[in-house]
């Protein structure tokens, strides 16, 4: 029998403690390193709405992963997640779930200043705000719809004034946006928000990824620290994935997300369920566990939850750690299927 709360290890004894909901696979973005406009065009086959998993499907595994499972954090992700109607709605249902210490989301923050405050009010704490450049043009290259930095500065602002902690995603890939980012440093510790670099990953089979295209986590804090010393500080707690640094002689902090030149699988405690409902046990998975089916059918809460315990048991997930050893190249889901 599954208990309440128990804590399930996988077989790298990793805890489940973070999950991470898509709740579409729709974006009305194109980043080039995500959904390429030239694949994801008009015809793309996005899933239809009797695919995904509804609003009362999403909390009954919510609740069994907490009560159950150990999960302690939820982050709604998407595609774009403010694309799903009455979202809001959603993070009520969350919220009431006895157990969970932490909602988050992350968004590229266009259709905040429309939904933030009902966000806030429903009881989502806080969102990773993505923003590539402070460049209009070749912010607008890189979203491929020509969005204005301007537009996402007002989702930020708004996220902030209905109370929601806010902090900044950027991806950087060299050869496009490497020179924005003593910018984006200099604008956002102004600002006051955290900012975390994320460095350019090998998710899904469109983004054309290619490792001499990284920059890595070394040469972000070299470029930073000529202009503005930083200095490393103590991660928030167990499995943080961004490694922390300050600047010297304030409290005023960057993070960097760096899954290719410094893997930090050995503490990853995440689990990602797709907007089809599927579990995949690593952001660079092939396949997926269909949750969906088994949701649909018959069987009770306890058989789900050993079902879902039985997969994390098995895993031994540990991609960015063999990534330099693997002989032949692998599919991957999709970042627009599971968020990142």
């Amino acid at each position: 029998m599954v208990s309440k709360s128990q804590s399930v290890y996988d077989q790298i004894n990793r805890p489940l403690r973070d999950l991470r909901i898509s709740v579409t696979d729709k974006c009305n973005f194109r980043c080039t390193y995500c959904m390429p406009a030239e694949l994801f065009g008009p015809d793309y086959p996005f899933l239809e709405r009797h695919e995904i998993l509804s609003f009362e499907e999403i909390e009954r595994l919510t609740r069994l992963f907490v009560n159950s499972l150990g999960v302690k954090k939820i982050r709604i992700t998407g595609g774009e997640p403010l694309m799903r109607k009455d979202l809001p709605q959603l993070i009520e249902k969350i919220n009431a779930i006895d157990g969970v210490k932490d909602i988050a989301m992350t968004t590229n923050g266009v259709l905040l200043p429309k939904h933030a405050k009902a966000l806030k009010k429903a009881g989502l704490m806080r969102v990773s705000i993505s923003l590539d450049s402070l460049d209009d043009e070749l912010f607008g290259q890189i979203n491929g719809r020509g969005v204005s930095v301007q537009e996402v500065l007002n989702g930020i602002d708004a996220a902030k004034e209905a109370g929601l902690q806010v902090k900044i995603n950027m991806v950087v890939k060299r050869g496009m946006n490497e020179k924005e980012i003593v910018p984006m440093a200099k604008f956002f510790r102004e600002k006051g928000h955290i900012l975390r670099y994320i460095e350019f990953m090998d998710v899904g089979n469109t983004n054309e990824w290619r490792l001499d295209d990284v920059y890595s986590k070394n040469q972000i804090i070299e470029d930073i620290h000529k202009d503005m010393p930083l200095e490393p500080i103590d991660p928030n707690y167990v499995g943080e994935v961004a490694t922390r640094y300050r600047y010297v002689g304030s409290n005023d902090e960057i993070g960097i997300i760096s899954s290719v030149t410094d893997a930090f699988c050995k503490s990853c405690n995440r689990a990602r369920i797709s907007a089809e409902g599927k579990l995949y046990t690593c952001l660079f998975s092939s396949e997926g566990h269909d949750l969906r089916d088994v949701l649909r059918s018959s069987v009770s809460d306890e058989e789900v939850a050993k079902h879902i315990q039985a997969i994390w048991q098995g895993r031994k997930d540990q991609y960015s750690v063999d990534r330099s050893h693997l002989k032949n190249k692998r599919n991957k889901v999709e970042m627009s299927r599971i968020g990142g």
